[in-house]
């Protein structure tokens, strides 16, 4: 998908980018002419998602770790923009191993604005959570108003706001931080322990197994498709407005869905494949320690600070999604 983003004379460098989030955001600015670096450690990422561009004249691949700051300081020199998506996400990954979380949330993103700061980076645009507003009951989420964080990974991303803050008024470096919501689409990893729910939900049903969903069903998201997100990556590296910068947004397209919604949508979806879909009984499992049990984005911040207008409301985006994953996982 082509649109003028960017000036094809700046250079970015996307940690993370051959992730989920980060190798949709890498296809999209070689596609509108950008100059890319892509580091990462293949540790969650895959070499794979990148193979359409790997070969391109204006992207190159670093395999490397940001908890090395070295490795971080090179990667930084080559480019005028930063879009830091590297990080180990999950909330029960980062409850069961909660110091490497940390090396690689607090410790790996220090690395990454102290070389942005020494290379002279134009700006700073960081992947936030929504997990930052732990236990706040308030809903709509507002930007100014957060809880008390419930896990370890919803610490370590609350840490990177308030670092970057610091960075921003000590040093004078540009920084966003952009709080996604419950993202979902093309390239997301369907396996492992801590597979994202949609993408794990859509591979037991093509393969014809029950999903289990951890309680009633009632717990709500506020998910939102791969393509919000990197429109909102995108334009909060090339705002102008000085008000829009040094702070963080709500990235999510404003609806809520329930566990029980989105199972039903998945399975509708997908028996226009595969009629058994439709047979296909739910099961249901304890609540998971440090789960939300609701979450509801305002975007109202980012809409009027960012010209945030996302063009996928969730079950435009769930479509997609689900067509995606049919054709590149049914065998």
């Amino acid at each position: 998908m082509k649109s003028n983003f960017l000036n094809s004379k700046y250079s970015v460098l996307v940690t993370g980018g051959a992730g989920f989030i980060g190798s949709n955001l890498c296809k999209t600015l070689i596609n509108n002419g950008n100059k890319v670096i892509c580091l990462d450690n293949l540790s969650t990422g895959n070499i794979e998602n990148l193979q359409e561009i790997s070969n391109h004249v204006n992207f190159e691949f670093i395999k490397g770790d940001i908890r090395n700051y070295t490795t971080c300081f090179e990667a930084c020199e080559k480019v005028d923009y930063v879009l830091h998506q590297a990080a180990l996400g999950s909330v029960p990954r980062s409850i069961s191993n909660p110091i490497t979380s940390n090396e690689v949330n607090v410790s790996g993103f220090l690395n990454m604005l102290v070389a942005s700061k020494e290379t002279g980076i134009k700006r700073f645009v960081y992947a936030a959570s929504s997990s930052t507003y732990g236990d706040s009951k308030t809903l709509p989420k507002i930007e100014e108003k957060i809880g008390k964080p419930i896990s370890p990974y919803a610490i370590t991303k609350y840490v990177n706001e308030l670092y970057a803050d610091v960075f921003s008024n000590t040093y004078g470096i540009e920084t966003i931080g952009l709080r996604y919501f419950n993202v979902f689409g093309r390239f997301q990893n369907p396996n492992g322990a801590y597979a994202a729910v949609i993408p794990k939900f859509v591979t037991q049903l093509i393969n014809h197994e029950s999903p289990c969903i951890n309680g009633d069903g009632t717990f709500s998201r506020d998910f939102t498709y791969i393509e919000n997100v990197v429109e909102a990556n995108i334009k909060a590296l090339i705002t102008k407005n000085p008000k829009a910068i040094n702070t963080v947004y709500n990235i999510a397209h404003g609806e809520r869905t329930s566990l029980n919604e989105l199972v039903e949508l998945l399975k509708r979806h997908l028996s226009k494949f595969d009629k058994k879909i439709e047979d296909i009984n739910i099961n249901y499992g304890s609540v998971r320690v440090g789960d939300v049990p609701h979450s509801l984005a305002s975007i109202a911040k980012a809409k009027e600070l960012l010209n945030y207008n996302p063009k996928y409301d969730f079950k435009s985006g769930l479509i997609e999604a689900v067509e995606w994953y049919w054709e590149n996982l049914k065998n």
